[in-house]
């Protein structure tokens, strides 16, 4: 199970009901077994209709991010972070973080740098190229910073602070933004 956001997700090797080493065959195979036993065409009793629809999507996702082996390495990154150092002081969204934009990356972009003050008074912060090991990618958009993600589905990030033993949860979404704020950032 996912945790997160005080509520409890399955996860995609879940709902096929295989495990997280399986191969592209055991995936393809579970999820044509699970496909077919839940297509909504197959199933008459019309009572549990609306149960039956939203259990057949949730079976197309996973498939979906499953199948792709691009996919399915960003997914299983955002597994290992959810459940490596679990406990976190705070759980914001990436919008609530500043950004800080300074000189030139070795491919000759900007550095992005997000963060976010922790209690003790220093920061959680990580940077684009950081972010873009794990999926993200962070753009400049007129007075935004977009964040983009392989994959539309929502995904979280651990972040220790600089200086004491805290830690936040970054929850992600593809196409969120971040305001810039200063004019100096510019």
């Amino acid at each position: 199970m996912l945790h997160g956001e005080n509520c409890v997700h399955e996860t995609y090797y879940e709902i096929l009901s295989v495990k997280e080493d399986a191969s592209y065959e055991e995936i393809r195979n579970s999820y044509r077994s699970a496909i077919l036993h839940s297509h909504p065409d197959k199933l008459l009793n019309s009572s549990r209709r609306s149960s039956d629809d939203e259990k057949f999507l949730k079976i197309q996702k996973a498939w979906e991010v499953l199948s792709d082996a691009e996919l399915r390495v960003v997914y299983d990154n955002d597994l290992r972070s959810s459940r490596h150092d679990g406990i976190t002081a705070d759980e914001i969204s990436i919008e609530d973080m500043s950004v800080e934009i300074s000189g030139e990356e070795e491919e000759g972009g900007e550095v992005i740098e997000v963060f976010y003050q922790c209690r003790c008074g220093d920061y959680f912060c990580v940077d684009s190229s950081e972010l873009g090991t794990m999926g993200f990618g962070l753009v400049r958009d007129g007075g935004f910073v977009r964040v983009k993600r392989l994959g539309a589905f929502v995904a979280s990030v651990v972040l220790p602070c600089g200086s004491c033993s805290l830690k936040t949860r970054v929850w992600v979404d593809s196409d969120m933004k971040i305001s810039l704020q200063d004019d100096d950032q510019l």
